[in-house]
């Protein structure tokens, strides 16, 4: 089924204690668009660069097979410029330089052919960008949302009404609980699913993610890596292998969307191994299909009575 994908594309420059990358391709239509390309067809994109946005990243993108017709390329500003330092533990971040650039125009405008897609993905954009895109698709079957605290601080009302138009948020747990306004993250969960999403996932980093829906919930685990080079791409990539997936099988059963978040974190643990795409630019089925695995090991254990 087809998977349209909103959000940014971006040059960021990232230092972490393991090194730094300078104009390195980011921004989350990217993650995402690059992480669902291994499980469906067509992955749609829209978005917009700037003038110096490398041909050669554009020509990366459609060898993933990703359409990038809906991509807009300014011919009098930069592409958006992100520079961000991560403390040791990879948890803390400092944004050094923000320039938003050709993304500051950013006004999304669906092809007839693109407002056809049964699953859409909204990146991290502000929510009324995101209400114009839902507005302008005719069925969708699943549409799903991501957003940040910058925007609970400063456009919660517009959020507010975002939410009543999509069916799956995925948010990470501070997030959750600025939204809600509850500590606990399953008092969080029904809270916000009153606000609209019949499916909410909360990812907690380190520690994993919770899937929620109004008959269950799921605790995945994350996979133990010995070493994280830069995370600034991981929910991206697992909004992207989640939404892949969901695609590809078109099926939203309670075994599916277990199967899906899981999916999403294998793709996020692979691409937290190296800087940037590098970890998902050039993956092989084989590959997936074992971190996959590696997955269901982590949390198989055998029936026993007392």
């Amino acid at each position: 089924m087809s998977l349209l994908v909103i959000g940014s594309l971006a040059l960021d420059t990232i230092e972490t204690p393991f090194g730094k990358a300078e104009r390195t391709l980011g921004g989350s239509a990217t993650f995402i668009s690059t992480s669902a390309s291994y499980f469906t067809e067509p992955v749609r994109l829209v978005g917009i660069v700037g003038y110096d946005f490398p041909k050669e990243e554009i020509e990366f993108l459609k060898s993933k097979g990703i359409d990038i017709s809906g991509l807009e390329i300014s011919d009098t500003d930069k592409t958006f410029h992100w520079h961000g330092k991560y403390d040791f533990d990879l948890n803390t971040r400092e944004s050094l330089v923000t320039e938003l650039n050709a993304f500051e125009k950013f006004d999304p405008v669906i092809s007839s052919e693109f407002r056809k897609s049964k699953y859409v993905c909204l990146g991290n954009l502000h929510p009324l960008l995101q209400q114009k895109v839902v507005k302008q698709i005719d069925s969708p079957k699943l549409i799903m949302c991501d957003t940040m605290n910058f925007w609970i601080d400063g456009a919660y009302d517009d959020l507010i009404e975002t939410l009543k138009l999509v069916n799956l948020l995925v948010i990470n747990d501070g997030e959750a609980r600025e939204l809600s306004g509850e500590y606990n993250l399953v008092s969080a969960a029904r809270k916000i699913m009153k606000m609209g999403p019949q499916i909410l996932i909360i990812k907690k980093g380190e520690h994993g993610a919770l899937l929620f829906t109004p008959d269950f919930i799921f605790s995945a685990p994350a996979y133990p890596l010995e070493q994280v080079f830069d995370p600034t791409g991981a929910g991206d990539t697992f909004a992207g292998g989640l939404m892949g997936w969901l695609s590809r099988t078109d099926d939203l059963s309670d075994t599916n969307l277990k199967l899906a978040v899981i999916y999403g974190s294998t793709m996020a643990s692979l691409a937290v191994e190296k800087f940037s795409l590098d970890g998902i630019r050039h993956l092989s089925k084989e590959i997936i299909t074992d971190r996959f695995n590696e997955f269901k090991r982590l949390t198989h254990f055998e029936n026993a009575s007392i």
